[in-house]
């Protein structure tokens, strides 16, 4: 093997074929079709036909041969060439100068007729013997080249054509039509390429114990084979955008020392049939080749669906085509072991059955959005190349991301430091921190947008209801921040730190419904009408009340039901899984739960409507107010909160 690479390496030393030779000996052959085609490397001086006439006129030609009807060489006599006005014409070099026997001028005539009259005018006036004579000269290579010239021009630019197509992964649209059944797998070397390793990777515990079992099986596979054992031949990496599948799958790449294939798995699917089964064919002999090798399918869902599942027309599918020989080539016969396959979705529900058994991916490893613990580590991770303030607290920041993704976090650092140098700082802080943040979740502030004092007011209220109502209940989330200023598609937004929880009670849902609720009974307290401003509101309550019925089983009369399918195929069935008669049951169940709670909210609000209003003045003159504000007006919450470790938004 070391030999193998040793060998690969000269061969990439040596020097490639070059071909500008074929257009210097193309040069030169037009330049010696230039000088050697007319016979001679003379060159007579150029003249026109008034001097010409002139010349003859004063005696000084001897004969002139007419030459294909259109040149004129005129020879000299041998007194005129002794002449001043004859010498050194145009300063020819000597080399190049006529001969004694070649002609001293030449130039071009237009009618031949009233040339040879004009001619003979001369020659009678003064008595002349000057001669006149016609000829024909043939240059038999310019023939030749000319005849030949087309072809050579078209068999060069099919040699030029078919090199570029023949060319590889370099050769660009062209390259591909003969490379079409080709992998596009882009192969990372594993010593210069891939320098990510597991200490770039933070959080995802759980999925690096896993996959740092499989480098351990790739570097040291006797330790594994010598008790019987196998080597897995596929890992799933599932989970949501963002969380770092794709960056685990590198770190893998960087710590196995192994070639590393990676490609997307819209790469196989082309517009050609049976395209993608060869790309697939190619790919894994490619790493057959190189094994012990790693091969990395992102987004694996664009060919990995289920089968059958959505191909109405009845017609050969591609797709499908190149899922049975990815199965095939994983796990058939002649399977080779020592090539592993990573792959990863967010899609893991679509997955064909097939795809998924063992044997193929023995592992799914779930990785999931990060933890309080995980966001800080995370943020250490994305604040190594940002300047940041000393007293910068990392705890305080992976406590305002709550349900952020890896992606979300790397992006919240660099916002940062683009509004901390937007402001000229020489250090990003926490408020540049919290800006980020807020820009991220509600979007881009919006401090010229125009708004009457009327919608103002309806909006000052709509937000003062929402903190009122949260403040007021047990297991609403304790209120961080709420402002009027229009940000992104809302014009106010109130900002929550409820605490992370892996189950839900009832109690806990119908209270957040009742907050969120909050805004539009508000509206009906003060103004005694509602607006179109609780339309996000309604949205989040009603998939809350919806869940509680149909996918949790927490309604009385539902009962312990559950409509949800967590494999995914209910998207193809064209009838419900219940009857219309329950359906008219849900619908009545999720109403009265909205409906209770929004009775609930302004009940509520109408017992303390004196804060309501005095919260919603003091955010009219300041537009932004914060959890002290609350404190001062409604005094501390008579609850016990948990350690605030999340965050979300709710406008």
């Amino acid at each position: 093997m070391a030999e193998e690479n040793k060998n690969k390496k000269n061969d990439s030393k040596r020097p490639k074929p070059t071909y500008y030779w074929i257009y210097i000996a193309i040069a030169l052959l037009f330049l010696g079709l230039n000088f050697f085609g007319g016979g001679s490397w003379s060159q007579p001086a150029k003249t026109n036909q008034a001097k010409f006439e002139e010349f003859l006129r004063n005696g000084d030609v001897e004969k002139v041969d007419v030459i294909n009807k259109k040149i004129a060489k005129v020879y000299l006599t041998e007194e005129a060439k002794t002449k001043e006005i004859h010498s050194n014409k145009d300063n020819t070099p000597s080399f190049l100068a006529p001969g004694p026997d070649d002609p001293s001028y030449q130039f071009e005539f237009g009618d031949l007729q009233i040339f040879q009259k004009d001619f003979q005018d001369i020659k009678a006036a003064n008595n002349l013997p000057t001669t006149l004579n016609f000829d024909t000269e043939n240059n038999v290579w310019g023939d030749i080249l000319m005849g030949i010239l087309p072809f050579v021009i078209i068999i060069g630019i099919w040699i030029f054509i078919m090199r570029r197509m023949s060319s590889g992964a370099g050769g660009g649209a062209g390259g591909q039509l003969f490379n079409i059944g080709k992998s596009k797998a882009k192969l990372f070397d594993e010593k210069t390429d891939v320098k990510t390793s597991f200490k770039d990777v933070a959080g995802l515990e759980g999925a690096k114990e896993e996959v740092q079992e499989i480098v351990d099986f790739l570097k040291h596979p006797d330790k594994y084979t010598s008790l019987g054992g196998k080597i897995p031949k596929g890992a799933l990496l599932v989970g949501p955008p963002g969380t770092g599948k794709t960056l685990l799958a590198k770190a893998v790449a960087g710590e196995a020392k192994v070639p590393f294939f990676s490609l997307s798995g819209s790469d196989f699917v082309e517009m050609f049939v049976g395209v993608g089964a060869s790309r697939v064919r190619d790919l894994f002999k490619q790493a057959k080749d190189k094994s012990p090798a790693i091969i990395f399918i992102d987004e694996i869902d664009a060919i990995g669906r289920a089968r059958g599942k959505n191909n109405f027309s009845g017609s050969n599918d591609e797709r499908e085509n190149t899922l049975n020989q990815l199965l095939t080539e994983m796990d058939g016969f002649g399977t080779n072991t020592n090539v592993i396959v990573l792959a990863a979705t967010n899609r893991a529900d679509v997955l064909d059955k097939a795809l998924m058994r063992a044997g193929r991916f023995d592992r799914q490893i779930y990785v999931d959005l990060p933890d309080v613990r995980e966001r800080k580590e995370i943020f250490e991770v994305h604040l190594r190349p940002i300047k940041k303030d000393e007293n910068l607290d990392t705890d305080f920041l992976s406590k305002q991301t709550p349900g952020f993704s890896g992606a979300d976090i790397a992006n919240v650092c660099n916002e940062a430091a683009l509004i901390a140098a937007r402001n000229g700082k020489k250090s990003v802080g926490k408020q540049d921190f919290l800006d980020a943040v807020d820009r991220i979740v509600g979007g881009l502030e919006k401090k010229n947008k125009i708004m009457t004092m009327d919608e103002k007011r309806a909006i000052a209220y709509h937000e003062a209801g929402h903190a009122t109502v949260s403040w007021m209940l047990e297991h609403a989330a304790p209120l961080v921040k709420v402002t009027i200023v229009p940000r992104g598609q809302s014009l106010g937004a109130a900002w929550y730190l409820p605490e992370e929880r892996l189950i839900i009670h009832p109690e806990q849902m119908l209270d957040e419904m009742c907050a969120a609720l909050g805004g539009r009974a508000a509206e009906k307290v003060i103004f005694n009408r509602i607006s179109t401003g609780a339309l996000s509101d309604l949205e989040k309550v009603t998939k809350q009340a919806r869940a509680m019925v149909t996918i949790y089983g927490l309604n009385d009369k539902i009962g312990n039901l559950t409509y949800y399918d967590s494999s995914g195929q209910s998207e193809y069935n064209f009838l419900k899984p219940y009857s219309e008669k329950t359906a008219e049951l849900i619908d009545k169940e999720i109403s009265a739960l909205i409906e209770s709670q929004y009775e609930r909210a302004i009940k509520l609000l109408e017992e303390n409507k004196d804060k309501l209003t005095e919260l919603a003045n003091v955010l009219l003159e300041k537009e932004v107010i914060f959890k002290d504000n609350l404190q001062k007006i409604f005094g501390e919450r008579p609850f016990i909160i948990p350690e605030e470790a999340t965050r979300t938004v709710t406008t």
